[in-house]
């Protein structure tokens, strides 16, 4: 078996593990920082959208030698007032988005980057989108999202628990706020394909959640009915019982995503792949720190506050209090009975060698004491 089955095999027996739920002041914290960046972020710079969300033209040109950055300068003096963007393509043209532009609009500008590129006008694929077709995506989505969340809920709170319901969909909003907040002080743009890959970490993440609660409901079956562990305690080894697991479908499924993210976008200058694997990486992170460090965590503090749980909680104190108590008073009594034998022993151990006798060494002179030669 490799050292990470091994490790796998002893967090699962509750041999080794590490007290996630005790120290979960600390994620709480950490969570609480990232998301209020995100926030800030997000309130700050705000999200830049697609022309599929905010409308204007796209021009496509053909391959040319000049930079993004000249040709984000000539495409913004031809469209004065308007913000535009500029991708490289794999196959060396160049991907001009200008958002806002109408029809009236799109062709001065067109001729004017073909102009400053120097290539021929016919040569530049211009491509129109209006502004309704993306508020019309931009509400699917969001009652795609809303839908989801209600059945998730729903699922949840019957599968498992209301609690673990609560826990799982505070652990959602936490990934898609990240998720947003990150897009925010990035500044990458925010496309369907964003909102497709939005979409999609909500699966993964709730997967992670899922097995957590799994385990954690097996485990927990009839806890009242024993002493030995407290919910708390429980929690933290459902945790450590599938950490190995979560870590494993995680790292798997980054692997690919991060190929696309940074070999398909960054390399090859694919725009769409930017915008759904972002998404997914970040997404699929947070969803894994979340499913560990923000779900089951809250989801033990939702339980300890029932009475049966503090109930629970003081006979496991008490439990091992008596058992304490127990060890101390065996320690004394065996170290009492052993105490004499120990002085003895000590005390015999004092004296080395023979003792000197005086009869011996009068002899040894020669002579009785009183008579003289």
């Amino acid at each position: 078996m490799s050292k990470l089955g091994n490790l796998g095999a002893r967090l699962y027996r509750g041999e080794v593990g590490y007290d996630f739920i005790g120290k979960r002041k600390i994620w709480y914290g950490i969570s609480i920082l990232i998301t209020i960046t995100a926030i800030v972020g997000l309130a700050v710079r705000g999200l830049h959208l697609g022309i599929e969300f905010s409308g204007g033209a796209v021009f496509t040109t053909p391959k040319t030698s000049v930079s993004t950055s000249e040709a984000q300068h000539h495409a913004e003096s031809a469209a004065p007032g308007h913000q535009a963007m500029v991708q490289k393509l794999g196959n060396g043209t160049l991907r001009v988005q200008i958002s806002g532009l109408d029809t009236k609009q799109a062709l001065p500008v067109q001729e004017e980057i073909a102009k400053d590129l120097k290539v021929p006008v016919k040569d530049v694929n211009t491509q129109l989108v209006g502004p309704s077709w993306g508020e019309q995506i931009a509400d699917k989505a969001w009652l795609g999202l809303g839908i989801f969340m209600v059945l998730v809920v729903l699922y949840l709170a019957v599968a498992f628990e209301w609690r673990m319901a609560v826990a799982a969909l505070v652990a959602l909003i936490h990934d898609l706020t990240i998720t947003v907040g990150v897009y925010a002080l990035i500044g990458f743009e925010v496309t369907p394909g964003t909102v497709i890959g939005l979409l999609t970490i909500l699966g993964y993440s709730l997967y992670d959640t899922v097995v957590v609660f799994d385990s954690l409901k097996e485990a927990s079956k009839d806890i009242t009915k024993q002493s030995r562990f407290t919910y708390s305690e429980i929690a933290n080894r459902s945790i450590n019982g599938t950490l190995v697991r979560s870590i494993n479908t995680t790292v798997v499924a980054l692997l690919p995503v991060a190929g696309l993210l940074f070999v398909g976008g960054g390399v090859l200058g694919a725009g769409m792949l930017n915008d759904i694997s972002l998404a997914l990486f970040v997404g699929l992170a947070a969803g894994a720190y979340s499913s560990i460090f923000i779900a089951t965590p809250l989801v033990a503090d939702l339980k300890n506050g029932e009475p049966q749980m503090k109930a629970l909680a003081k006979r496991v104190a008490a439990k091992r209090a008596s058992a304490a108590a127990k060890e101390a008073a065996r320690q004394e009594e065996t170290a009492e009975s052993e105490g004499p034998d120990d002085e003895a022993e000590a005390e015999g151990a004092a004296v080395v060698g023979p003792r000197p006798q005086p009869a011996a060494r009068n002899r040894g002179r020669g002579r009785t004491p009183g008579k003289r030669r």
